[in-house]
């Protein structure tokens, strides 16, 4: 999984779910990586914290290499959940990296480690509550609007965190590799000098589009075989 999607992106995969008729889950805005140019993708290891970090260690315990630790701390912006320690133990475990909605701290120290850490932002100070712990805090995690388990993969760039069902990972990871290889020509293309317009027909569409207004473009696409997905 991860070596496939090394030579894709996540906007690849978006578009790829698009194709594949599926729910386009991605982590939401400003749900970044902290390392630029860090990638990571493998299956969901859930976490729902409530306070305290032995969650964490829990789900470090049943880990499988390469699996990617996915944090659910409710979006909360008052409070790191994450630091140096959680991080070292996810790498003695083997896991890949981590996605946390929610903040980390020690980020000179997280640099050093060089795992990959996706979240929205740092803070210095970790919690200073200690909420119940949840019953399902080993099964599912939220992220943005999404609620993803052991079931689902994660796929991370520059552009943030996608969420797929483990069992439709490899036909998107197919989908994404044959748009790869139309957008690479279709780029390839332009710098020759036959512009996108000219490559979908564009001038086609408008004339077809005014004599069917309900004509859209991505049906359009279909049509000619273009990989843009609008």
């Amino acid at each position: 999984m991860f070596d496939r999607f090394a030579a894709l992106s996540t906007p690849l995969m978006t578009d790829a779910c698009l194709r594949a008729g599926l729910p386009v889950r991605c982590g939401p805005a400003g749900l970044n990586a902290l390392i630029p140019g860090s990638r990571v993708a493998g299956r969901v290891l859930p976490a729902r914290h409530s306070g305290s970090v032995d969650v964490f260690l829990e789900a470090f315990s049943t880990a499988e290499p390469g699996d990617v630790l996915v944090v659910d701390n409710g979006g909360r912006l008052d409070e790191a959940c994450v630091g140096d320690l959680v991080v070292l133990d996810g790498q003695a475990a083997s896991i890949r990296g981590l996605v946390i909605w929610g903040l980390h701290r020690d980020t000179a120290d997280l640099l050093q480690i060089g795992m990959p850490v996706f979240s929205l932002g740092s803070m210095p100070t970790g919690p200073l509550r200690l909420d119940p712990s949840d019953p399902q805090a080993l099964v599912s995690a939220r992220v943005g609007e999404w609620v993803v388990s052991a079931a689902d993969a994660v796929f991370g760039d520059e552009d943030g965190v996608v969420f797929v069902a483990l069992d439709r990972v490899d036909e998107v990871l197919g989908l994404a590799e044959g748009i790869a290889t139309t957008e690479r020509r279709q780029a390839d293309l332009i710098r020759r000098g036959t512009t996108l317009r000219d490559q979908v027909r564009f001038g086609d569409y408008l004339v077809a589009r005014a004599a069917n207004p309900a004509l859209t473009f991505r049906d359009h696409l279909k049509a000619v075989g273009g990989a843009i997905e609008v």
